[in-house]
């Protein structure tokens, strides 16, 4: 949960002892889900438990009175975790020896500011994982951070110190305000003004702008002098090598972002589960419209209209969630990324494991996408074979359609007409699927009408999927057009 105003009070205030102190938090506000272990949410069962409480902190804890009592991630300068910054430099003129200088609390904020003022980059540990940041106003240093992570025109995201400042780049209406300041803290996608200092580099072509402000007091402190008064926009971009899931562990962060990152910030509060920010939009006719669930929203459930048999949901290659069901509950994962490398897998089995641990579930049977050569799908079989469960394979367009029937709470009596336009999925009868209407309840379906077949040139529906020019040549060539 974003800081609370009590805590951001109390953070810039002088008298407080939380004074400046980038873990500050209360029962109202931080930490929660990329801190725990276990069930159920208590201190002993989350990042926290190395970290002995004071005297001080402990009085808080135990007063019901007190907005801190039982806030089970609640810490001060004396007993919580700590905040350093990292600068590795050549040894040599081979530059194949690297030397970290360490700079330690209040100070390594002070000095990532001034690297970030001189077009550094800065790779800063967060919540759900580690950023790679710098000035969003200095088109050279956003330019050398794209050259760095090989991304050509992929917008990056802004973290922005508070609304005035979101208004002067971006058109900002009273839902996106209030969706801006909620307590999940998501990017919120804005149009931009016209005239913007914001670099162009950040989002090369758009006229949007993906925009979130501080949601921890690390980040406060970090879009602020020791007076308060804010700094600069920074671009928020994922800390990861090319189509890996984000760094959240120190170690894995030296190693693989020594390239891409100048410094590193730093803190001891272990990440249990990776979760990248969530990206909103306010669309006209449907309210708020998420483009990626994640940090703030995962794992909050959709409310079954009926009680489920425990099961396991895989999802598919691309963008992939997972879904774990228990009673009336389906509890939707993190946002885990393109299933396209050991890495990211990892990262999914890991996120597997982790909830059904969370919520004390052994799944009865696995639900998996149709086409067999997902890894998804390949995971969901040799578990299925392994623990003896039951395998469901799910047509890909019938899974969406369903998937609306259960999060508009339809029970299933009565079958719907569904219209799928998702892209591609595997189908019954071994072709590429999509442009789909079907009759459906959640049991099966009748294929009414569909899009006409046409070539997928190149590797087919996956090349497709991730280009669609493909799609374009392909139907161009259907229709017997020049290109």
């Amino acid at each position: 949960l974003g800081i609370c105003p009590d805590c951001l009070r109390e953070l810039f205030d002088p008298k407080d002892r939380h004074y400046r102190y980038p873990f500050i938090n209360c029962a109202n506000c931080g930490p929660r889900f990329t801190i725990v272990k276990d069930a159920p949410y208590e201190r002993p069962k989350t990042s926290m438990s190395v970290f002995p409480i004071c005297p001080d902190c402990a009085a808080e804890y135990a007063d019901p009175a007190d907005r801190r009592f039982q806030a089970q991630s609640l810490a001060c300068p004396e007993c919580g975790p700590r905040v350093w910054l990292e600068i590795t430099r050549a040894d040599s003129p081979t530059g194949k020896t690297n030397i970290a200088q360490y700079t330690l609390g209040d100070e390594a904020i002070l000095a990532s500011q001034r690297l970030l003022r001189e077009g550094k980059i800065v790779a800063v540990k967060g919540l759900g994982g580690f950023h790679l940041t710098c000035d969003a106003l200095n088109s050279e240093a956003v330019a050398e951070l794209r050259s760095r992570k090989l991304s050509v025109d992929k917008p990056f995201a802004l973290m922005m110190p508070n609304l005035a400042t979101v208004e002067e780049h971006c058109f900002v209406s009273p839902e996106e305000r209030t969706l801006l300041e909620s307590p999940a803290r998501p990017i919120v996608l804005l149009r931009r003004r016209l005239v913007t200092t914001i670099a162009e580099q950040v989002a090369p072509g758009q006229n949007y702008l993906g925009v979130m402000l501080p949601h921890t007091p690390l980040h406060y402190l970090l879009l602020a002098d020791s007076s308060g008064t804010s700094a600069r926009p920074l671009v928020m971009a994922s800390a990861n090598r090319a189509e890996e899931p984000i760094c959240i562990d120190n170690v894995e962060a030296r190693e693989q972002l020594t390239g891409l990152a100048d410094a590193f910030l730093m803190h001891d509060r272990d990440i249990q589960v990776r979760a990248e920010d969530s990206v909103m939009r306010i669309l006209p006719d449907l309210g708020h419209y998420p483009i990626r669930r994640s940090r703030g929203y995962a794992p909050f459930p959709v409310q079954l209209p009926w009680q489920a048999a425990p099961l396991l949901a895989t999802g598919a290659q691309l963008k992939n969630s997972f879904c774990l069901t228990k009673n009336h509950y389906a509890f939707l994962s993190h946002h885990i990324g393109d299933l396209e490398n050991y890495e990211t897998l990892k990262s999914f089995e890991d996120g597997i494991a982790h909830f059904e641990k969370l919520f004390h579930v052994r799944p009865a049977a696995i639900a998996c996408d149709l086409q067999p050569d997902y890894l998804t799908s390949r995971y969901a079989a040799e578990r299925a074979g392994r623990e003896n469960l039951a395998l469901i394979a799910v047509q890909h367009q019938h899974a969406h359609i369903a998937a609306l029937m259960a999060e508009h709470r339809l029970d299933g009596s009565e079958a719907v007409i569904g219209v799928a336009f998702d892209g591609t999925g595997y189908g019954d009868d071994g072709n590429i699927w999509g442009g789909e209407f079907l009759l459906a309840d959640y049991a099966g379906y009748k294929r009414l009408a569909h899009l006409r077949y046409f070539p997928l040139p190149g590797a087919g529906a996956g090349a497709a999927s991730r280009r669609p020019l493909y799609t374009a040549l392909g139907l161009l060539h259907a229709l017997g057009l020049d290109w």
